[in-house]
């Protein structure tokens, strides 16, 4: 088994890969506390927040198919590259809404910074079986949702610390300085075999000027293979809560515990060592498990989700509070790691842009609708009922995923993204 460092040392293009997801990453999180933590400071008010995600939520959800199509089209890398230096400049505007009042400019600026993201972390996803050998897969995934984890943990804490610390326009410069060097590193990618532009035949006229026909063959792939689209129906069940949770996260740090910008970071900071165990025990398992396991995995790891966000809604101590939000964000990372691998295995190359993109597309939609509702409920009802209505939600994941695992409606598929003899194999399943 490879371990993560030998993956960086010997394997150069993923080495500038992860290097510029953890800088960019951790100014992504400088970015979300001092937005966050501005919209609260100036209203105190949940819709507000709420108001925030949606102007990052329908941005992120228009562009999820005109991303799919472009990174299935053109060189991927250079997409990413492009994606970097229009959100540096989008991050460094963020400056001019720290003296103002209203927040119409937030909504604006994030609505832009999403807009452009799903071309870089959908593009990521899809280039990752380029840059990494039949032997780096499981292990390249891993340790790529595993650094977006570290980088939450870090990026929050010290984002809490330093909105506290230094104020807003700081944090602001940093996101924008952190593209610019994620631009820098994934320029340093050298085109291994093949290339970064996916195979394909050449463009007749009519796909050129008419792209929905080609996400709309996307679709179709998506739906005539259960288990990838089984997978992005359980992405959609988990953001029925999961909207609600990125309102909730600030309103409980923030006013629910009452400990300011550096309670919001803390918040997400433990979510961020929860999803690093979490993904430590999904890189762990998915060495180990046979295809049937890791499905009945997939509804105990929901369960568990659900369960401990309820709790950690109720809790009236903040350390337990912080127990409780690390264990459910842990049960969502063995999912996500398990669940990425299986696509990687099984998505045609083709097809790989508009796969993520499309599953990115359809949380966000939910989550949209989950955000929207939690921040109108945040007028009415105490934040902790909304939390267990979450938790709850997010949990009836596992009955779909259960219902399908027991019908017989999840069969494993071909290995289309990787050749059978080319995944990682050792020994006997043990779980």
């Amino acid at each position: 088994m490879i371990s993560f460092f030998e993956l960086l040392r010997q394997n150069r293009n993923y080495r500038h890969t992860w290097m510029g997801q953890v800088v960019s990453e951790i100014g992504d999180h400088f970015n979300n506390i001092a937005v966050f933590s501005l919209a609260l400071a100036n209203t105190r008010s949940g819709l507000v927040v709420s108001g925030v995600m949606l102007s990052r939520a329908v941005p992120a959800v228009m562009a999820g198919p005109i991303a799919g199509v472009i990174l299935d089209r053109l060189d991927r890398k250079r997409v990413m590259i492009t994606s970097d230096l229009i959100r540096a400049v989008v991050a460094l505007c963020f400056i001019l809404t720290v003296h103002r009042k209203d927040t119409w400019l937030l909504y604006l600026l994030s609505g832009l910074l999403m807009f452009a993201s799903p071309f870089f972390t959908s593009g990521r996803s899809a280039i990752l079986p380029t840059i990494a050998s039949k032997d780096e897969l499981h292990t390249a995934n891993s340790l790529t949702q595993t650094t977006q984890w570290t980088t939450l943990t870090i990026g929050t804490f010290l984002a809490g610390a330093s909105v506290m610390q230094f104020g807003y326009a700081w944090a602001f410069f940093g996101n924008a300085m952190s593209f610019l060097f994620s631009a820098w590193a994934i320029s340093r990618l050298h085109a291994p075999r093949g290339g970064f532009r996916p195979p394909r035949q050449a463009l007749t006229e009519a796909e050129v000027v008419r792209p929905w026909h080609e996400y709309a063959e996307g679709l179709r792939y998506m739906r005539s293979n259960p288990l990838i689209l089984g997978i992005a129906l359980i992405g959609v069940g988990w953001a029925t809560g999961g909207g609600a949770a990125q309102i909730l996260f600030s309103i409980f740090g923030e006013i629910v515990f009452n400990r300011g910008p550096a309670g919001i970071g803390i918040v997400w900071g433990c979510a961020g060592i929860g999803l690093l165990i979490g993904g430590a025990i999904g890189y762990w398992l998915g060495h180990r498990i046979s295809f049937t396991n890791y499905k009945s995995t997939i509804s105990l790891c929901f369960l568990l989700h659900g369960g401990a966000y309820v709790l950690f809604s109720q809790m009236r101590n903040f350390f337990w509070a912080l127990v409780f939000i690390a264990l459910s964000r842990a049960a969502v990372a063995v999912s996500s790691v398990l669940n990425v691998s299986q696509l990687l295995r099984h998505v045609d190359n083709k097809f790989r842009g508009r796969v993520f993109a499309t599953q990115e597309s359809m949380v966000w939609s939910v989550m949209m609708v989950s955000m929207m509702l939690a921040g109108i409920a945040s007028q009415y009802y105490d934040p902790r009922t909304i939390g267990a209505c979450a938790g709850v939600l997010s949990s009836t994941t596992a009955i779909f995923w259960g219902w399908a695992n027991w019908t017989g409606r999840l069969p494993e598929p071909a290995r289309e993204g990787v050749e059978p003899e080319e995944v990682e194999v050792h020994g006997e399943p043990t779980v």
